[in-house]
Parts: C-alpha cells; structure tokens; sequence
C-alpha cells in the first residue's frame, strides 16, 4: 500500500487524527510515537500495520509502551 491509498483509506473512514500524523511527520514535526503495542494506533490491524510503516519509513521513531507504563 502505498502513502496515497492510505491516506485515502484514512479519510474515507474519517481519520482526521491519523492523517494528522502522517502530515506532522512528513515536514518533520513527528520524531518519535509512544504506542501500546497490544493496542496500536487502529482498530484494522492491516491498515495499523501499513499506518505504522509509513510512519517509520518518514523518520518516526516508534516507541512500544507496556499496559502499565504512564
């Protein structure tokens, strides 16, 4: 999946927030991301899985939180 058809997966289902990210690390403003890996950033476990790949492919440095971590 490439950047376009994520972006447009995203917004046909009305993810503003992700998009978000997604704009904020491509001009640099996103550097890292904490995450519970259990939970991920989406219900759709492929679309989280392209989600967080791209991320990581513009530079974000994924950070994997336990449950019990705040």
């Amino acid at each position: 999946m490439n950047t376009e058809e994520i972006l447009q997966i995203l917004k046909e289902q009305g993810l503003t927030d992700i998009i978000e990210l997604i704009e904020d690390a491509e001009t640099g403003d996103l550097e890292e991301l904490e995450l519970v890996e259990s939970v991920g950033l989406l219900y759709d476990e492929t679309l989280n899985k392209e989600v967080i790949k791209l991320l990581q492919e513009l530079g974000v440095k994924i950070i994997y939180v336990t449950d019990d971590e705040e």
